[in-house]
């Protein structure tokens, strides 16, 4: 406001006067100095408010990017894996042992009982008169990972991004002491032996280019347990603690040799087969909670009807429905994160992992895995 001011040495009037601050005479530099002490205090603590705001405002960005950076990573930066090579990542040996009209001619391997006639015969594609043969063949690949729509075995390739959704995880289970789990499974068409032109103009070889067959995340019943149910409604027969103790023997048949083919529901020492879903209940590591996403997902494509049976005399003249899983028709190599590449590192469905797992499984790029599915063969050779 104006006040009345002594006029300066000059004589003329207080700026006060006419612009209301404080003006120049006596009394305007006596204000000055009054207001200054007024006026620190506020200019300080006005500044103090800049800095709280200013920090806060950075605080802000930088936990924006935070988080961004995080998504981005999830998104991203987790879709790890690598190119099998079909020379050095693939255990040879898991073809042995060879049976020619039911006499073994390689000395190693594990093998299932083979038909033991000398001769057989077929109609179908063409009439024919052969000799039996069993082999392991390797024709699938299978990746089992926590990122959805990552190809693992193809290089780490994000098919698209889809943030956290149908995101995989390892968790503590809420009122008890085990660990859940949640994985997806991408399923390859992968005749390893027919594409690579080992051998021509066989007829007990799969005929199939190298192809992406399954992908669970466009699948409804793999991430929802009870809607899993419609595939295998008999479950609820064996949800009892007298099924599940069965699968104990199981286990112990599977680590000597191979698995009970009666005991369907169990999955050896890995766990229980069913829910035919991505859940694992009582997750104990990550190779562990692979191989039974592994068995779950061969048993539901064969409850689907796009797995066959290859095996016994009923596949001697070619594939034959099998709606129900036989395990001892199926073993397993590890191709990722380390390849299993010494002898007999094929191992039958439910065998226990714990003499071989150790250091296959590590952070970042070791928590995804890829298998190589070898499939036991019976065939009429004409």
């Amino acid at each position: 406001m104006p006040y009345n001011a002594i006029p300066s040495k000059k004589g003329n009037l207080p700026n006060g006067v006419f612009k209301g601050n404080s003006g120049s005479g006596m009394r305007g530099v006596y204000l000055k100095i009054q207001l200054k002490k007024v006026m620190h205090p506020l200019i300080a603590i006005r500044a103090s408010k800049k800095l709280v705001w200013g920090l806060r405002k950075l605080l802000t960005i930088s936990a924006m990017l935070s988080i961004s950076l995080v998504y981005s990573f999830s998104s991203y930066g987790n879709c790890v894996g690598r190119f099998v090579n079909p020379i050095t990542d693939i255990c040879w040996s898991c073809l042995f042992p060879i049976t020619i009209g039911g006499i073994r001619v390689s000395p190693t391997g594990e093998d299932t009982a083979n038909p033991r006639q000398f001769l057989c015969r077929c109609t179908t594609p063409f009439p024919r008169v052969g000799i039996p043969v069993s082999f392991w063949e390797p024709v699938r690949l299978v990746d089992v990972t926590r990122t959805p729509y990552c190809l693992v075995s193809l290089g780490g390739i994000s098919m698209m991004n889809r943030g956290i959704q149908g995101r995989g995880s390892v968790a503590n289970s809420h009122g008890n002491r085990f660990r859940n789990s949640f994985y997806q499974v991408h399923w390859y068409i992968y005749p390893l032996i027919y594409w690579l032109e080992l051998l021509t103009d066989f007829i007990c070889l799969e005929k199939s280019n190298f192809d992406v067959a399954y992908l669970t995340e466009l699948d409804p019943l793999w991430n929802d347990d009870e809607t899993a149910f419609i595939l295998n409604p008999e479950a609820v027969l064996f949800g009892n603690p007298i099924a599940q103790a069965a699968c104990a023997a199981d286990c112990i048949a599977a680590s000597l040799g191979f698995s009970y083919d009666a005991l369907f529901w169990c999955g050896g020492c890995q766990g229980s087969l069913y829910p035919y879903a991505g859940t694992i209940s009582a997750h104990v590591g990550g190779v562990q909670a692979s191989l039974l996403i592994l068995q779950r997902m061969i048993a539901k494509l064969h409850r689907e009807g796009l797995l066959w049976g290859y095996i016994g005399v009923e596949g001697l003249c070619g594939k034959y429905p099998m709606p129900l899983i036989r395990k001892s028709q199926y073993k397993t190599q590890m191709v990722y994160p380390i390849p299993s590449t010494a002898s007999r590192n094929c191992h039958p469905l439910g065998r226990s992992e714990v003499l071989w797992a150790t250091g296959r499984e590590y952070p970042y790029q070791g928590e995804d895995f890829s298998y190589l599915i070898w499939r036991k063969r019976n065939c009429c050779l004409a």
